[in-house]
């Protein structure tokens, strides 16, 4: 195990000379722009981004040191190997399916979360934990844009999620964590609520809380779906995904992909290229889920060679 106890060895192994880490902990505010991105409930999310010199600094901290700190198995978002379909699979084909959120995940990660978790002190001498800890973070919350945040929430969970996931394992639970989406399934006897409170409880002891408004719980006969892919009996993307890109396609069939652009308000009217490259990854999205789709095989083939006409 690597130990710092001496800014010098930061220094070495960030690529960063210490004068420039202490000059943005202290202006650290200065280095942040909020940008607002649309949900899809009509909410709007609200991120934090950091500029080029503070990015280059965090990026450096997430796969020099962070990316050392274990996570847990159960979190498939931020890490090698994770990804919505990675969490999706072990539900496929469950009878019962429950679904819990975090209510305002990021803000609710403390700076001493972070400082203690992240950076602990076997590892690292106090003044640098605290340097560390302050580029990290920014106000009063976790910043969503910042490129060490996604690696930081697996890290804050990493013990929640394995307690939990021991207690679920006992009980022939299926879990998995995505970002702040946690889901539940099992084919037996499930009880919904018992999960609920082991977890709000769990929860409550990191300073979390559950975002009532987002708990379901599935039942047969209901449509099943995690992180947007219907796992009812086989990993798929949903129904209304496809028939979008279905229409989407065969518009571009029927008047080209200029008069096509031409006849709606597509943001990208202006750029067919960079539309293309947005169609083909809504494309690559669906046959990766089912790699098989004839229709989909089909549909990139076409956007293969389309996209080569406008480069």
């Amino acid at each position: 195990m690597v130990v710092y106890r001496e800014l010098s060895s930061i220094e070495a192994d960030l690529g960063i000379p210490a004068r420039t880490l202490y000059r943005l902990s202290n202006n650290i505010g200065k280095h942040y722009r909020e940008k607002k991105i649309p949900k899809s409930d009509g909410t709007v999310r609200l991120l934090s981004v950091p500029d080029e010199i503070l990015k280059k600094v965090q990026r450096s901290i997430a796969e020099k040191l962070l990316a050392y700190e274990p996570v847990s198995l159960y979190a498939k978002a931020y890490r090698i190997g994770g990804s919505v379909i990675s969490n999706a699979a072990p539900h496929v084909g469950k009878e019962k399916i429950l679904k819990l959120d975090i209510y305002h995940f990021f803000d609710s990660i403390s700076y001493s979360s972070v400082k203690e978790k992240c950076f602990p002190a076997e590892k690292y001498a106090e003044k640098i934990r605290i340097l560390l800890a302050m580029l990290c973070y920014h106000g009063e919350s976790l910043p969503q844009g910042a490129p060490t945040s996604p690696i930081i929430s697996n890290i804050i969970l990493r013990d929640f999620d394995i307690e939990v996931g021991r207690w679920c394992s006992e009980r022939k639970i299926f879990y998995s964590r995505y970002c702040d989406d946690m889901t539940f399934s099992c084919d037996g006897d499930f009880d919904g609520a018992e999960v609920t409170a082991f977890v709000k409880q769990k929860l409550g002891v990191l300073g979390f809380i559950l975002n009532d408004r987002k708990t379901r719980l599935l039942k047969k006969g209901d449509k099943k779906t995690v992180t947007g892919i219907v796992v009812s009996e086989k990993l798929n993307a949903s129904k209304e995904y496809r028939r979008t890109v279905r229409a989407e396609i065969h518009y571009c069939q029927k008047f080209g992909v200029e008069g096509h652009l031409s006849r709606t308000a597509n943001a990208l009217a202006e750029n067919p290229s960079k539309y293309l490259a947005s169609l083909m990854g809504k494309v690559n999205y669906v046959l990766q889920i089912t790699p098989e789709n004839k229709e989909f095989l089909e549909y990139k083939e076409y956007l293969s060679d389309i996209i080569k006409e406008f480069k």
